[in-house]
């Protein structure tokens, strides 16, 4: 029997991995151990599931070797319950045990499993190691963690220095990013410096860490020290540039220099700078970058043609973004809420709802927040009162989705053009919550259009108390409205009651496309 059960463990051994064979003439721990071990190893190890079985069949009684091998198995083939079954059949439960098991729950979202199994660990007679302490700091910064967390990046940070655990690249890695991602990017710094190998894991989470906050030349820093770089140091620097249009210029210079350096983009790197150049009107730089995307295989990549849609319509390039839409095997939400709101800001309404009606109608795809946006403002700009009431009404009682206030401002703006001001202000006075100033300043602005000073008074007196000093243009709006009614002395007593609150007017200024770029030129400012 026990030499049949072999033949079969030598059989599943054989045919798929070719690995090879030691010549035995029964089942030993070594000889299942070994089989084991090659599936682990191999690309395919769920394959291996199938020993386990044979093995109990043999009768032989897993030692914590084989136990320990199962179990990482089936982890790496995703069978988490498998493998928790043979954790909890442990004689005795390891510390490596504990690990893979926990690094099975935090690598598949289970992140409260994991912390259990933490908790339990720290109960036992194991304590926990570098390794676990970096799969604590993964479990705490995961998108699957709670908000209320049982452990802080401070909190692990501490706990491993209290237990003297040597710290390898692994946990500093962990621990840094963990620092970044709860935005306390001094401490993770400290760390970083402590390192004496500054690999580029972690220079790329402190790179993220100081482009989020705005903190340019310490992101250059480390991006300069880091002297064995790779693609994805390159794409968090590209990224982070293309964020602001005064930085979006340096995410091109770099995008050339790494293929420079013979680094390849990824799709990563190509939605980066194309939304780099969507920032800088740069559609001829996005052309060349369609061009290069053409001669790959991301160029199909739903990602890609949705940047590309949207890059081409900030340009004011409706033609050449309907062109990418067309062409494209599948669309997602963000492909088709992309040309229905470019359509709509570059003042084609019409197309924008045909295509929003089309999306509707078709059944594939449901309409997003920002798609819903993009329709009422299209509404509003073509006078279609009706339409944009149906299309409102719609969120909520065909889709489920409760309106928000740029919905509630993009009604008030859209029955505000086209002059129905009462109705305006009922709807803003029948909303459930408490208008916000976006929803005040679309009325105000419907009231200047129309010159109904009273209401502009009343929507401005609104927008004061619920703006503060955060809206100067609130001001501007209302002394303008009354400007165009010829109230002067309105107008010169509201100016005296800016200087007084201290609010001043921003100088106006314009984009302009130069030899050098794009430029920001001021009220004033000869070229």
């Amino acid at each position: 029997m026990r030499h049949g059960i072999l033949s079969k463990i030598r059989v599943l051994d054989q045919p798929n991995t070719n690995f090879p064979l030691t010549e035995v003439s029964s089942v030993t721990e070594f000889s299942v151990a070994s089989a084991l071990q090659n599936y682990i190893n191999s690309d395919h190890p769920s394959h291996g599931r199938k020993i386990h079985p044979l093995i109990l069949k043999a009768g032989i009684k897993p030692n914590v070797n084989i136990s320990i091998k199962l179990l990482i198995m089936y982890v790496k083939s995703s069978c988490l319950s498998d493998a928790r079954q043979v954790f909890d059949e442990l004689p005795r439960r390891t510390l490596s045990a504990y690990n893979y098991m926990i690094s099975g729950y935090t690598k598949h979202g289970f992140v409260d499993k994991s912390f259990d199994l933490v908790r339990e660990l720290c109960l036992s007679n194991e304590k926990p190691d570098g390794y676990t302490f970096s799969m604590i700091l993964k479990g705490s910064t995961s998108e699957n963690a709670e908000s209320r967390l049982p452990f802080t990046g401070r909190e692990v940070h501490a706990q491993i220095l209290k237990s003297n655990v040597e710290g390898d690249d692994v946990l500093y890695t962990a621990l840094v990013d963990s620092y970044v991602k709860s935005g306390r990017v001094e401490y993770a710094r400290r760390v970083f410096d402590l390192m004496l190998d500054q690999n580029v894991i972690c220079s790329t989470s402190m790179i993220t860490g100081y482009m989020n906050q705005g903190r340019l030349e310490d992101a250059e820093d480390v991006f300069h020290k880091t002297v064995e770089k790779d693609v994805v140091v390159y794409n968090a620097m590209i990224e982070g540039y293309s964020k602001s249009v005064e930085t979006a210029k340096k995410a091109i210079h770099i995008f050339i220099d790494m293929q420079s350096v013979n680094f390849r983009p990824t799709i990563s790197t190509f939605a980066s700078i194309i939304g780099a150049c969507s920032l800088l009107s740069a559609f001829e730089i996005g052309q060349q970058i369609q061009g290069q995307l053409m001669k790959t295989e991301l160029f199909t990549d739903i990602k890609i043609g949705s940047a590309l849609i949207d890059m081409y319509s900030k340009c004011g390039r409706t033609d050449d973004a309907r062109s990418i839409f067309d062409s494209m095997p599948r669309k997602n939400v963000y492909s088709w809420t992309s040309m229905i709101d470019g359509y709509g800001k570059n003042g084609c309404p019409n197309e924008s709802l045909e295509l929003f009606d089309r999306m509707i109608s078709e059944r594939h795809t449901k309409p997003n927040y920002v798609t819903f946006l993009g329709a009422l403002s299209a509404c509003a700009h073509a006078g279609l009162v009706a339409k944009g009431r149906k299309i409102f009404e719609c969120m909520d009682r065909v889709y489920s989705m409760k309106p928000r206030m740029e919905h509630y401002a993009c009604m008030v703006d859209l029955l505000g053009r086209a002059g129905s001001l009462n109705q305006a202000l009922q709807f803003v006075m029948q909303m459930s919550e408490r208008p916000n100033s976006d929803v005040w300043a679309a009325l105000l602005s419907s009231c200047r259009l129309h010159g109904d000073v009273e209401l502009a008074k009343i929507a401005a007196n609104e927008l004061f108390k619920v703006s503060g000093e955060s809206r100067p243009g609130a001001y501007v709006a209302l002394s303008n409205a009354l400007a165009d009614a010829g109230k002067w002395d309105s107008v010169s007593q509201l100016r005296e009651l800016m200087k007084a609150r201290g609010i001043s007017k921003g100088t106006g200024f314009t984009w302009i496309g130069t030899d050098a770029g794009l430029e920001a030129f001021h009220a004033g400012q000869s070229l």
